[in-house]
């Protein structure tokens, strides 16, 4: 699945533009390959995916792009650039929300497009020069005094995650926990193994008793922060069906396993013990 905004942009926006978009399945490249239409242009997706953390193999995907003279956009946003490098490994643009691990410190908002010279200069004169989407001199400074921490931070934010993770499992009010570690596709896809150095800071779960529990849980935290946002140092906690993904159909997100009793979590920087203990007191509390 794609970030809420994400979606409405393709769905709302480019249709006015006269663009036409599928959604598939890019965890599957056979599919990939079965919706590409002789005017297809480029395929985009995130890995992991926000906010299921499905993975998706770079690689295979990019491949079958280029074989059909199609461009590939990754979202590399939940693993940065320290974790995952998606040129390396066939894709031919990159896009970061800079707002989130770049910046690090939930002060600042941007966004970074990465690329061949060529395609970033057709960018920065047809985009940048024609629609003024360009940084504020402050934020880019924020963004890149984050940047001078990232490999420290992310380091951090991947050990907490990994052992919130296989603590969140082991709770009865637990029903799943999704994690690119936990990918059962990992052991039998080499190339998923390799294309991640690390798993990240981002995680979600599935509560049992649905939206009701989960909104109880929410209300219950004490130490961690109800927010949409994520890559702060601050552990963040959301409902996507209430909140980052709510413009999409309930049908759409269902379909996408954006479930109401699914809650995303992205990892902080406090004591992992610290956020442990708050995550159980409100699981508790349900």
């Amino acid at each position: 699945m794609l970030y809420g905004s994400t979606y409405e942009l393709l769905t709302k926006g480019a249709p006015h533009l006269g663009f036409k978009v599928s959604f598939v399945d890019t965890s599957n490249p056979d599919i990939v390959a079965e919706a590409i239409r002789d005017n297809t242009k480029l395929i985009f997706f995130e890995t992991p995916a926000n906010p299921t953390l499905k993975l998706v193999d770079i690689r295979k995907v990019a491949a079958v792009a280029s074989e059909n003279s199609v461009k590939t956009i990754v979202d590399n946003t939940f693993l940065t650039p320290y974790f995952q490098k998606p040129l390396e490994l066939g894709a031919d643009i990159v896009v970061h929300s800079a707002t989130k691990y770049l910046n690090g410190h939930g002060d600042a908002l941007g966004g970074i497009v990465v690329s061949s010279y060529e395609e970033a200069l057709a960018i920065r004169k047809g985009v940048l020069r024609d629609m003024g989407a360009a940084l504020s001199p402050f934020n880019a400074f924020l963004i890149l005094r984050g940047i001078r921490t990232l490999a420290l931070r992310i380091e951090r934010h991947a050990q907490n995650a990994a052992e919130l993770a296989v603590f969140l499992k082991s709770h009865k009010a637990v029903k799943q926990v999704l994690y690119p570690g936990f990918d059962r596709n990992l052991e039998s896809n080499p190339n998923l193994k390799k294309q991640m150095a690390g798993f990240g800071g981002m995680l979600a779960l599935k509560i049992r008793g649905g939206v009701d529990s989960a909104v109880t849980f929410l209300n219950s935290l004490k130490l961690c922060t109800v927010a949409v946002s994520l890559g702060d140092t601050a552990t963040l906690i959301e409902h996507p069906g209430l909140m980052t993904h709510a413009v999409i159909p309930r049908e759409d997100r269902e379909i996408c396993g954006i479930t109401d009793d699914l809650v995303r979590v992205s990892a902080g920087l406090e004591d992992v013990a610290d956020i442990k203990a708050d995550l159980e007191q409100a699981l508790d509390a349900i």
